[in-house]
């Protein structure tokens, strides 16, 4: 697994936290997610999939959805405060008919990332 291209992130905690660049990076942060982990992703198109390492408490899982924001299209265009998906790996699914680097998920939660913490 080529780990050492993804963008990386630690949390405050020490949890890595592995993101996509591209629709192909995504499918590789997918493939090597456990199923009990947290994968995030931003409501809108455009996000890098992001997979936090081992188990997560609440303050990783906010970093992270920060961090995913940070490199989300719907931030780079709008600047505003961005929704973000949060769910296990376990509740994502790929049908044959959906492109490189796009998934489906059964189960998430919202977090709503504030302009404010994007730009720190």
């Amino acid at each position: 697994m080529e780990s050492a291209n993804f963008r990386k992130f630690m949390t405050s905690s020490g949890k890595a936290v592995l993101a996509g660049k591209n629709a192909e990076q995504n499918e590789k942060v997918i493939e090597q997610a456990r199923a009990d982990e947290i994968v995030l992703h931003t409501a809108e198109t455009g996000s890098p999939f992001c997979n936090i390492k081992g188990k997560a408490g609440k303050e990783d899982i906010h970093e992270a959805a920060v961090f995913c924001a940070r490199y989300s299209r719907d931030w780079k265009k709008n600047k505003k405060d961005v929704i973000v998906h949060c769910f296990k790996a376990c509740n994502i699914y790929k049908r044959k008919d959906m492109k490189t680097g796009t998934f489906g998920v059964k189960k998430f939660k919202e977090i709503k990332v504030k302009k404010g913490e994007i730009e720190k």
